[in-house]
């Protein structure tokens, strides 16, 4: 087995991490009451939440994201002034133009800092991680925020079946440097299926459909899903990526601490676990509170895991997301 320990000048390390969520608790039984046909347990049974976030007026994914952000930098021990690059991931940001990623640097009072956003969906956060990655190796930064905040519950559709049910707000961040200390970040695998293109989609919102068609036409602005295609590709996708990452790592399903998955569904994961050779048990699992928060819900399960103290030093932790496009991630982290 090949060492993990790669020079110092050559190691990217995660410096700190945060998350947050809104203060707004929406229970599986407030849902239910336009869905009079199915039961509280079928709901857990089927994506294993319980309640999710969502977001009040006076919240914004901006302000979601500053709030993550602050967390993350407490941790790191750097000012924000030490910023100098801001990555948004994200598929629903506060406006279109300009980036969320500058309105966030607005906010937090960093007006010199690169700053962009990033649409890889439930895999925004890793592809992110992976690109500020790659900038600081090539010189182009020196801190760099990776956050993600999403509110999907602006774009839910509450009488749809498929969808209703799974998605909540939320925001998390992680703050990059070049040192040999901190938590070694490796490689991000990244990669896509276009075939599968239509499986998750808001198809409005963009250039080809900016306004509704008639009045009050709102469906082409939900995320809609197909939920049997997104549960066959996603296992498929999850445990390849896992697989991958093994390989690329030289590691074994025993050598594994912990993975932090994205949040889809418990029992595409729970099939993910039996394929991999990974016990269940070993997988950081948030969305039974928070639902799953799409490009968030990495980070939010990694920062809540080391608020949670369930790291040790040296632990390998593996992340993974399936998100849509198809979009495919995942990685190491040395704790």
């Amino acid at each position: 087995m090949t060492s993990l320990q790669t020079p110092a000048a050559e190691t990217v390390c995660i410096a700190g991490v945060g998350f947050t969520v809104p203060k707004n608790i929406r229970a599986n039984s407030e849902i239910l009451k336009s869905f009079p046909n199915r039961t509280e347990d079928e709901i857990v049974r089927l994506t294993g939440i319980k309640e999710r976030r969502y977001a009040d007026d006076d919240e914004s994914a901006t302000s979601l994201a500053a709030v993550a952000v602050e967390h993350a930098l407490v941790q790191a021990g750097l000012p924000v002034s030490a910023i100098d690059t801001i990555i948004m991931a994200t598929i629903i940001p506060d406006q279109p133009v300009p980036s969320m990623a500058s309105a966030l640097a607005a906010l937090i009072g960093i007006p010199r800092a690169a700053a962009f956003d990033l649409n890889a969906a439930c895999s925004g956060w890793l592809y992110a991680l992976e690109v500020g990655r790659a900038l600081i190796l090539g010189g182009s930064a020196r801190n760099v925020v990776v956050v993600t905040a999403e509110l999907l519950s602006r774009i839910t559709n509450p009488q749809d079946h498929e969808t209703a049910f799974l998605f909540g707000d939320g925001a998390g961040a992680a703050v990059l440097t070049k040192s040999p200390g901190g938590h070694r970040l490796h490689r991000m695998g990244i990669s896509g299926d276009a075939g599968q293109f239509s499986a998750i989609q808001r198809k409005g919102g963009g250039a080809r459909i900016p306004w509704p068609e008639g009045q009050g036409d709102l469906q082409k602005f939900y995320l809609q899903m197909d939920g049997v295609a997104v549960f066959k590709h996603a296992v498929i996708g999850f445990a390849e990526q896992i697989e991958e990452t093994l390989k690329r790592e030289c590691l074994k399903p025993e050598d594994i601490a912990w993975v932090v998955p994205h949040q889809a569904n418990a029992r595409i994961l729970k099939a993910v676990s039996k394929r991999v050779g990974i016990p269940f048990e070993k997988f950081v699992m948030t969305i039974a509170k928070y639902g799953n928060t799409s490009g968030a819900s990495v980070s939010m399960a990694l920062g809540w895991a080391a608020e949670e103290g369930i790291f040790t030093e040296g632990d390998r932790i593996i992340f993974c997301s399936v998100g849509a496009g198809l979009t495919f991630a995942g990685g190491l982290l040395v704790w």
